[in-house]
């Protein structure tokens, strides 16, 4: 069935009549599941909340039941600003919020551990995981391996090995998400985002290549090493329906993110754009320079220096 709009009412009854009359397969009776999640759909996601209203108010509880079954759920409204605040981890003997630089000095490791050991066993069992990266794991399996890698403890790759691949997509994501600055930096992305929107295509390489060899080494070695990775992810979407696109548009916003002074960007025209406007061109940006990259058969090396450092099998 088609979604109406008020204002649409009729003209959507009739594409619905049309519908019914032209879909005549016998349809298998939702689920209980199911019936309560539209349910939930109805009464608390598809109104439209007013922010200013909820944003000082406690949680928002609710209780919706059907066929014996009750959900309980609860509800704050938190704003952009705080929650994609990156916060620093007060613990520097961890891992996840602890600067990228600070984790391969201390490990003596051109790439983290975690990522390197979440690739290895994604690689190992999850390439063919429909939806691998897009699904989300549990969350307490996710925090239980944030807390093991933080802990530093020599079992993670066993522990592992018994939990679900979406988990361990789940806390990779969760590290990159956390670390104190994006990986691309808040330095470069205002650069990057410019980058991405010239027109003329030798200009636009030569801009994108020379703003990702910019990188600090760890950042340009880690993403590297990602890149690749998701690339042999992509080169299995007849099975697990991930497309370059579809991986860009995950890992794009949490691999780049403006800076919060520099949050709110500009743009050349006369009429006013709102906040929900802004903030879709920046997530719109960050999966177009990633998808760029990923499109990319490979990255040039300007020197050997760099050559060593990029393609060494030391990570």
């Amino acid at each position: 069935m088609s979604d109406c709009n008020p204002s649409e009412e009729s003209a959507c009854q009739t594409i619905n009549a049309l519908e019914e009359e032209v879909d005549m397969t016998p349809r298998k009776p939702p689920s209980t599941g199911a019936r309560i999640w539209d349910r939930v759909r109805s009464n608390l996601l598809r109104p439209k909340l007013d922010p200013q209203n909820l944003q000082n108010k406690d949680w928002q509880r609710t209780v919706i039941a059907m066929n014996g079954v009750e959900v309980k759920l609860s509800m704050k409204f938190t704003s952009r600003e705080f929650s994609l605040k990156r916060m620093p981890s007060r613990k520097q003997s961890g891992v996840f919020g602890v600067k990228i630089h600070v984790v391969t000095k201390r490990e003596r490791s051109k790439v983290p551990l975690i990522v390197r050991q979440c690739v290895e066993e994604i690689e190992r069992r999850g390439m063919e995981e429909v939806g691998i990266y897009r699904v989300s794991g549990v969350a307490t399996d996710i925090q239980t391996l944030k807390a093991a890698f933080d802990l530093n403890n020599k079992d993670v790759s066993v522990m592992m090995r018994d939990m679900d691949v979406n988990a361990i997509a789940g806390t990779l994501k969760l590290y990159f998400r956390e670390l104190p600055e994006p990986l691309f930096t808040d330095e470069l992305y205002p650069n990057f985002s410019g980058g991405i929107a010239l027109s003329d295509s030798v200009a636009k390489e030569s801009c994108m290549l020379n703003l990702l060899l910019s990188l600090p080494e760890p950042n340009l070695v880690t993403f590297l090493f990602l890149l690749d990775h998701l690339k042999r992810v992509a080169e299995n979407e007849s099975f697990n329906k991930m497309s370059l696109h579809n991986l860009a548009t995950v890992f794009g916003p949490t691999l780049l993110r403006p800076s919060e002074k520099d949050s709110k960007i500009t743009i050349n025209t006369s009429q006013p754009i709102s906040m929900n406007d802004s903030w879709s061109l920046e997530v719109m940006a960050q999966v177009q320079v990633l998808l760029y990259f990923l499109q990319m058969e490979s990255i040039p090396t300007p020197d050997s220096k760099r050559q060593s450092l990029l393609f060494s099998t030391e990570v």
